[in-house]
């Protein structure tokens, strides 16, 4: 009995040290947005250079997450965990300090380069130490948290910045990385995983951090209103060594990634449901504000407490979805998450862009729901479909999914909400695109399993 208690309180205190690494990244990411105006007064700079601030973090974190879970799959999880987030506290101090917006982006590049340290191996470690039957109810609360941080972000950058000034929202970090470093080092196992005689795959690393920067670099570009003819180079050149990483990876005996992972029907929907499940969500949290500004002339802070509706939904149901995921199993939580999702972002495309406060209440709600619903039993497929000796590298790839989404989102949004010349945008275009993209990751995800493989029970 004792031997249990202490197994329990050994799994909390993991868990808690998890959450609190992963929440750095989105609280991070999200944080930083209301800090802008300041740091373009503080350094005398444009939108365009201070917007490096948050390119440059998201380029980073969904590039090199599959590269450092590999690593953990390597490695073991606990020097990777430990030192991304003593990394990250090194950072943020640099960050704070920052003379320049060059040196600024640095640290920022550098904060990211610690969180996908970090992000991939917490969820792995998740997936190792926790047994199968309540593995999914413990990302559900991992994701709340990570919802939690997310939402929180705004206002609490907007509060640090007004009252301290924007070093705050560097310095800050550390409230989270030390009690997070000093549960951590007492809580994460010491485990090796077995060695192997193939060296580390670095000609895979480089060719797939070379096509996932190249990746999110053409997507911000488009974004920015780069034309197709300055575009096309560089695809060309990136699906060339794209080709190049996929012969080099079938043939390596130990790959950073292995290609043959997507040929699991579950993990290739379980990383499908959710970039377009993302690429909605964030395509409508980015598309809100712009139309009610235009329609009804709101303020910035009425917006973003309307948007605390699908936030909100998210950490309440997120612990929920995942023990519905333990109790009837991963896919049908997800499928019924994901549908919801598609509902309630129809309600806000059915009212031909004059949106009521009700139905926008409503429909971000249920959007909300949905995806708090469909989190757990997304993020428990992609890491337990593979061994528990390639977790790292699994989680890795299903968080780039997720960023890739994003980027692709507003990418998008950027041609699709481009001024007519009547004056008027696109709204039609950016809802139509949001429900297509949600009814694909709710016809997606039927490919997910309900109970792990036969070698995890």
């Amino acid at each position: 009995m004792k031997e249990s208690s202490e197994s329990w309180k050994n799994e909390r205190a993991i868990l808690i040290t998890v959450a609190l690494s992963i929440m750095l990244a989105p609280l991070n990411s999200t944080m930083i947005i209301v800090a802008l105006p300041q740091l373009m007064n503080e350094f005398a700079t444009d939108m365009a250079s201070a917007g490096w601030l948050v390119t440059a973090y998201l380029i980073t974190m969904a590039s090199l997450q599959p590269v450092a879970g590999k690593l953990g799959d390597r490695l073991g999880r606990r020097r990777l965990i430990i030192g991304g987030l003593i990394y990250f506290g090194f950072a943020s101090l640099g960050a704070a300090m920052a003379q320049s917006l060059s040196m600024l982006v640095f640290f920022r590049v550098q904060q990211a380069i610690a969180g996908a340290i970090a992000l991939p191996n917490g969820f792995a470690l998740v997936r190792e130490v926790i047994p199968a039957e309540r593995r999914a109810s413990r990302f559900g609360l991992i994701g709340a948290a990570v919802a939690l941080a997310a939402a929180a972000g705004p206002p609490l950058g907007g509060f640090l910045v007004s009252t301290v000034g924007w070093q705050a929202i560097f310095s800050v970090n550390l409230l989270i990385i030390v009690p997070a470093l000093l549960i951590g080092w007492r809580s994460i196992p010491a485990k090796r995983p077995q060695g192997t005689s193939h060296p580390f795959d670095l000609v895979g690393a480089g060719l797939l951090l070379t096509v996932l920067m190249g990746t999110a670099w053409l997507l911000t570009q488009a974004r920015r209103g780069e034309t197709q003819f300055a575009l096309l180079p560089g695809g060309l050149i990136l699906i060339a060594i794209a080709g190049l990483f996929l012969w080099h990876e079938l043939k390596h005996p130990d790959p950073v990634l292995q290609p043959r992972f997507f040929s699991h029907r579950a993990f290739a929907a379980a990383n499908g449901a959710i970039a377009f499940s993302n690429l909605a969500m964030y395509s409508t949290l980015l598309t809100i504000p712009i139309l009610l500004e235009e329609q009804a002339g709101w303020t910035s802070g009425k917006v973003g407490l309307v948007l605390m509706a699908m936030s909100v939904a998210m950490v309440v149901f997120a612990p929920f979805g995942g023990r519905l995921a333990d109790r009837f199993g991963r896919r049908w939580p997800t499928v019924c998450g994901l549908l919801l999702l598609t509902v309630g972002l129809l309600l806000l495309t059915l009212t031909n862009n004059r949106i009521a406060l009700p139905v926008l209440l409503g429909g971000l709600s249920i959007a909300g729901i949905g995806i708090g619903l469909s989190s757990a039993g997304l993020q428990t497929v992609a890491v337990e479909v593979v061994g528990p000796q390639e977790a790292g590298v699994a989680s890795g790839v299903f968080s780039t999914s997720r960023y890739l989404g994003s980027i692709i989102g507003s990418s998008v949004l950027a041609v699709l909400l481009s001024p007519a010349s009547d004056g008027n945008r696109n709204f039609d275009a950016v809802f139509l695109m949001v429900i297509i993209s949600a009814s694909l990751s709710f016809l997606v995800s039927f490919g997910l399993h309900d109970r792990p493989p036969i070698y995890e029970q």
